[in-house]
């Protein structure tokens, strides 16, 4: 099943399920509401969801799929965000090898439902940053004790030039307006099948030209996504509705750093297109 957010009926967010006949609005609910009254009535989302949908489709565009309580993300989990931001720092085997390497990952909070857009909706670029990128991620949209409900695409875009700097400045490279990207939809596990074998793409147009485009396939994600939530949720019961990027295996470089006016694509197959043009915050 896709689920996700629309508005409808006075411009109200209200969660949907979308189909080839388009979205079917649920009315009276939020993607977060649906979680919450699935887990406290102990029925599965999708039934829930599906009891609840309008019989009628409508011509309705997604909006930000879920306004997530919390987002965390992971770093490191590919070998070439790893192997790059050692490069960056001057070393061949630095300590992003090393977290690459050890069994416990890189986990950062994110944000919350303040720092996300969903499609179409500008990105932010800071103002003090002069190397802000694009990192398409396979998102996971997790329940209160860590079932994986469903998967979306994600842009965790990231200011590198001041993580650079010092790596004790990752939250302001990572943390600001508009940083997190979630959609189109949110697709249940069922339906997506095997989450590590997905392409992933992204692409950076400025001026109607491609200025960058990459490939990269979840199949090179080194750890399982159940020990990335395993880890997240150690002495940390993060809430339902919460998402957990799973890290990128796609670099931009510095000549492809994000500018105002960018248009940034990325598309995970199964799941969908976010697109999202950039603008400095």
């Amino acid at each position: 099943m896709k689920l996700g957010q629309v508005r409808w009926n006075a411009n109200v967010i209200t969660a949907a399920i979308f189909n080839k006949d388009g979205a079917h609005p649920i009315p009276d609910y939020t993607m977060q509401g649906l979680i919450e009254r699935s887990e406290k009535e102990n029925v599965p989302l999708a039934e829930l969801a599906m009891k609840h949908a309008s019989a009628h489709a409508e011509n309705l565009t997604p909006i930000l799929p879920i306004h997530p309580r919390e987002v965390w993300a992971c770093g490191c989990t590919y070998e070439t965000s790893a192997s790059f931001r050692d490069a960056e720092h001057g070393t061949r085997e630095g300590f992003y090898a090393h977290v690459y390497r050890e069994p416990r990952p890189e986990i950062f909070f994110k944000g919350t439902a303040r720092v996300c857009v969903g499609p179409d909706r500008a990105v932010g670029i800071r103002s003090d940053s002069k190397f802000t990128a694009p990192e398409p991620e396979l998102a996971v949209i997790l329940g209160s004790k860590g079932k994986v409900l469903g998967y979306t695409v994600a842009n965790d875009v990231s200011a590198w030039d001041i993580e650079r700097e010092n790596p004790l400045y990752l939250p302001q490279s990572k943390v600001y307006t508009a940083c997190c990207a979630l959609g189109p939809m949110i697709v249940t596990p069922d339906e997506l099948g095997d989450p590590y074998k997905l392409d992933v793409t992204c692409t950076i147009r400025r001026g109607g030209k491609t200025i960058f485009s990459g490939t990269a396939s979840t199949a090179q994600l080194h750890r399982k996504i159940e020990t990335l939530v395993e880890y997240l949720l150690r002495a940390n019961p993060v809430p339902g509705g919460s998402v957990l990027l799973t890290g990128t295996g796609i670099i931009v470089k510095e000549d492809a750093a994000l500018a105002p006016g960018d248009v940034c694509s990325i598309t995970i197959a199964g799941i969908g297109e976010l697109s999202n043009p950039c603008e400095i915050v």
